[in-house]
Order: structure tokens, then sequence, then C-alpha cells
């Protein structure tokens, strides 16, 4: 249990919202314009955790501005239709907010994407700070977001944690000072995160709350 920890970060797709197969379709429908039948559902898997520039720019550096709008103009059109929360999500977000942990979003979404999700999973209410890609120039894990996001919750490093399902939270976390948490339910493994030596890892979101001592009153 470490009860020193007073404020609480969460990458967004992936940990706290299953946005795994519409980032997945997202990818393949804007893949399948530029090069069709080259890519499958296990070629994209790599894409998931980096920014779309960095993405693109690997695969087409001429064409990555044009790629990111074909993807971001299916993402939106399809998000309502695929996106939910994970199991426990909901229930532990709002035992956290009731009991005052300061609660804050780090991720590599831009902010409108951010906010369209939170508030279809009604998670919205709960967010004291949202960094998004528009809010940094360095992403994840570079520490910039995460410094953003403690500075704007008045809060130190040493009494914070960032939860996430890529290697960029645990690194992310690690660059900023924080402990990190991993969640087993990310789509790249259990295994593939522990790699990264994560402080905690977490099978289900609720198992968050005995490791900072919050309780359910």
């Amino acid at each position: 249990m470490n009860t020193n920890i007073s404020t609480i970060l969460f990458d967004l797709d992936g940990t706290l919202l299953d946005t795994n197969d519409l980032i997945i379709h997202s990818f393949l429908h804007t893949l399948n314009q530029y090069y069709p039948g080259q890519y499958k559902r296990e070629d994209v898997l790599p894409f998931m955790g980096p920014t779309l520039s960095e993405t693109f720019e690997s695969i087409n550096k001429e064409k990555t501005e044009e790629m990111i709008k074909v993807y971001r103009d299916f993402n939106i059109s399809q998000h309502d239709d695929y996106v939910k929360e994970f199991d426990g999500v909901y229930d532990t977000v709002q035992i956290l907010h009731q009991q005052g942990y300061k609660l804050g979003i780090v991720t590599t979404k831009m902010l409108h994407t951010v906010e369209k999700g939170l508030k279809l999973s009604k998670l919205d209410s709960f967010f004291d700070v949202v960094v998004a890609l528009d809010h940094v120039e360095k992403p994840k894990p570079d520490p910039e977001p995460l410094l953003k996001a403690l500075d704007r919750l008045n809060s130190d490093p040493a009494e914070a944690i960032m939860i996430g399902d890529n290697h960029h939270d645990i690194v992310g976390g690690k660059n900023a000072g924080t402990k990190t948490a991993g969640v087993a339910w990310s789509l790249k493994g259990e295994d593939y995160l522990r790699q990264f030596k994560p402080d905690y890892m977490l099978q289900n979101m609720k198992d968050l709350l005995p490791i900072i001592g919050a309780g359910r009153s």
C-alpha cells in the first residue's frame, strides 16, 4: 500500500477506454487507401502508443499530414460505435473522485477526441486536468506532459502515479519521477509491459484502490 499517493494520472486509450478496435480499424482504413492489401491487424499493433505523426512519418514522410487527416476523419465518424470503458473503470474513478484524489489524463490524443470519449463514457466530470497532444511540444515518454499535468494539479511527482497500457506511459512516469502502474488488459500484453518494470500491475482497475489505500466509504 502506498498512502503517499494523492494524484493519479491516467492514459486514455487502452487504459480507461477500450478504443482498441476503433484505432485498429482507423489505421487499416487509412493504410488500405495508400497501400491496398499490405497491412493486416497484427501489422498495426506497434502503431498503438506513438503519436500519429511518428507512425505515419515512419511509413510515408511526404504524405504524413494527409494520412493523419484520413485517419482522424474516419476515427471521429466511427467513434461512438466502438468506444466503451473497460471493466471496473467507471466505479474506480468515481470512488477516487469522491475521496478527493486529484485526477488527470495524459494522452497522445488531440483534446477534442479526448473530450468526446470522456463524455460518451460519462467520465468527464471526474477529471480536473487533461493534457492532450495539442498541449505539449514533446509527447510521452518525454516527461513534459506528465509534469504539465502535475503542475496544473499543484502536485509533486513523489505523490503521483501514472497508469497506462503502453511503454510510453511507464517510461514517461519514470522520467517524470512518479510511481507507475501497467494494466494487464493492454493489447500488447502484460508480459510486454512488465519489461519496463512498472511499480504495479493492475488486473482490473479496481486493483488500484488497495494499492493507494483508497476505500469504499
